[in-house]
């Protein structure tokens, strides 16, 4: 499937290319300012239909969601990130340039023209202004200074930039005039995005959660800090999830409906009721513990390829450390029985390790081996050395590892140097 995606994908830039090359004479090169902007006019169209793959890659198609993994997709999505931006800029720069040769004027003049005489100019521009301050909020030390709630505000503006830059494109863009295939490929392009991103985010889980209709039912503190949501629901028997899957959960409560966020269930349906544990980091996972009996809940999922259809051996190894430990409990609850099972959990103090009780049962009673790493970094270090002894036939097991990225990091550095073949090396990261 990630082949076949990053085919078409590139089919799509080929045909974007040649439309826009092909576009171009000699006569229109070779006059002032010519090459400038054929350049921009190149950047513009390449650096917007980048950002169509970008958008495409986090729509939540669940089908695109469930073969290749959010976290795949988002990686792809952030080594695509810079190169719109980029485009885009050039795009501005030479097409400001090459007018100003034409025009016999200064740049900055040249860029007053535009954005008082030409249709949809300044909507353009403020268009890449919203995708400049996207992407500055996408950069690592960015996304560490911000919560969760604010990037989430920062990247809906992606949409209205590319609205906005739409306009723009069809209305200005020299490479559509006597060419109404060219046209009609770029509205196709956009209608079809547009069409996923309103299918996949809106219209489906619409429809599902009007079948389901969800709501609160309890609220319990599991260990300090970390709440398990029990949610009750109609036909949930229809609910095709497997164990380790998330979904975009939105509580509709004050201050809470309009942001959703990724939550794993910690256990596999019991029809009428789903159950979902969360840790309070940000805003929206401190609120859920005050959250009411009967607060109505609206989903959107089940993704994540983080299952037991990943496993390729008869023999499973899961380690968890935090909140992490909760998709492993339901995965755990997923597995054939007679799948070999060594479960190693992480915590500060056996206080801190949720739902130790479930999982020990879990574990005992498939006669799996279940162990608990209990103290600081500092003085219980989950080293090589470590899962070795914990685990002596990991070499030959599918690793699950969920938890903090730091921890997942050390984790599967462990694994690798015990032999372990990365195909066989599972982790699905929520991070934004």
């Amino acid at each position: 499937m990630a082949d076949l995606l990053a085919a078409l994908a590139g089919i799509g830039l080929g045909i974007v290319i040649a439309l826009v090359v092909t576009g171009e004479s000699r006569g229109t090169l070779a006059s002032p300012g010519g090459w400038l902007i054929a350049v921009g006019r190149l950047c513009g169209f390449t650096g917007t239909y980048l950002m169509l793959v970008m958008i495409v890659l986090i729509s939540r198609l669940p089908w695109l969601e469930r073969s290749v993994g959010q976290d795949r997709l988002v990686r792809w999505h952030r080594r695509i990130g810079g190169w719109p931006i980029a485009l885009i800029a050039v795009h501005v720069v030479t097409i400001t340039l090459g007018y100003a040769q034409i025009t016999k004027s200064g740049p900055l003049h040249q860029l007053w023209v535009f954005l008082a005489n030409y249709p949809d100019m300044l909507a353009a521009m403020v268009a890449f202004a919203l995708l400049v301050v996207a992407g500055i909020s996408s950069a690592r030390i960015a996304r560490r200074r911000m919560n969760y709630e604010t990037w989430w505000i920062v990247h809906l503006y992606i949409y209205l930039a590319l609205a906005l830059a739409f306009a723009h494109q069809i209305v200005t863009g020299v490479v559509f005039l006597g060419h109404p295939l060219t046209r009609s490929f770029w509205i196709a392009i956009w209608s079809l995005t547009a069409g996923l991103v309103l299918v996949s985010r809106f219209v489906w889980p619409a429809i599902k959660n009007l079948r389901y209709q969800l709501r609160v039912a309890d609220v319990t503190e599991e260990t300090p800090g970390v709440y398990s949501l029990t949610i009750s629901g109609k036909h949930l028997s229809r609910l095709a999830v497997s164990g380790g899957q998330f979904f975009q959960w939105r509580f509709l409560a004050r201050g809470l409906f309009w942001h959703s966020h990724p939550y794993s269930l910690s256990a596999l349906p019991r029809p009428p009721f789903i159950r979902v544990t969360v840790k309070g980091l940000g805003e929206q996972s401190k609120a859920v513990a005050h959250l009411k009996p009967g607060t109505r809940v609206f989903i959107e999922g089940p993704y994540g390829t983080f299952t037991r259809h990943a496993r390729t051996e008869n023999r499973v190894t899961l380690i968890g450390a935090g909140v992490g430990i909760t998709p492993l409990r339901a995965l755990l609850e997923d597995l054939p029985s007679d799948v070999d099972v060594t479960v190693v959990v992480r915590a500060p103090s056996a206080e801190d390790i949720v739902h130790r009780d479930e999982i020990e049962s879990l574990v005992s009673s498939r006669g799996g081996v279940f162990h608990e790493l209990v103290g600081s970094r500092k003085h219980v270090s989950f080293d090589p050395g470590m899962m070795r002894r914990l685990a002596p036939h990991i070499a030959q097991s599918d690793v699950y590892v969920c938890g903090p990225d730091g921890f997942t990091e050390r984790v599967v550095a462990a694994a690798l140097r015990q032999g372990v073949n990365p195909k066989r090396i599972h982790h699905e990261a929520f991070s934004f």
